[in-house]
């Protein structure tokens, strides 16, 4: 199993920004993607954005695509997630989340991070 653990989270004015971390540990070896997702109080959890560490290759939800930048280092085992022009729709718990080779969902998660946008 991966252990993820997420940093960067905090307050932050309308039109602001901020970066997430998410550090990976155990058997990082195993995982193929990196995902962040978001669960605002009495939202459904959405996805956010993803990484492959290998490649590179990224996706984004509609909503944050040209806001948001993922990235990762590899070298690190770290994966971040680059927020700007925030809004006060984007304020959610973010965790990040990593997914095996082969599997189809994301089966290790992280505890998460706050991320508060005041208007």
């Amino acid at each position: 199993q991966v252990q993820l653990v997420e940093s960067g989270g905090g307050l932050v004015q309308a039109g602001g920004s901020l970066r997430l971390s998410c550090a990976a540990s155990g058997r990082t070896y195993s995982s193929y993607t990196m995902g962040w997702f978001r669960q605002a109080p009495g939202k459904e959890r959405e996805f956010v954005a993803s990484i492959t560490w290998s490649g590179g290759s990224t996706r984004y939800s509609a909503s944050v695509k040209g806001r948001f930048t993922i990235s990762r280092d590899n070298a690190k085992n770290t994966v971040y997630l680059q927020m700007n022009s925030l809004k006060p729709e984007d304020a959610a718990v973010y965790h990040c989340a990593s997914r095996d080779q082969g599997r189809s969902e994301y089966n290790s998660w992280g505890q998460g991070t706050l991320v508060t946008v005041s208007s």
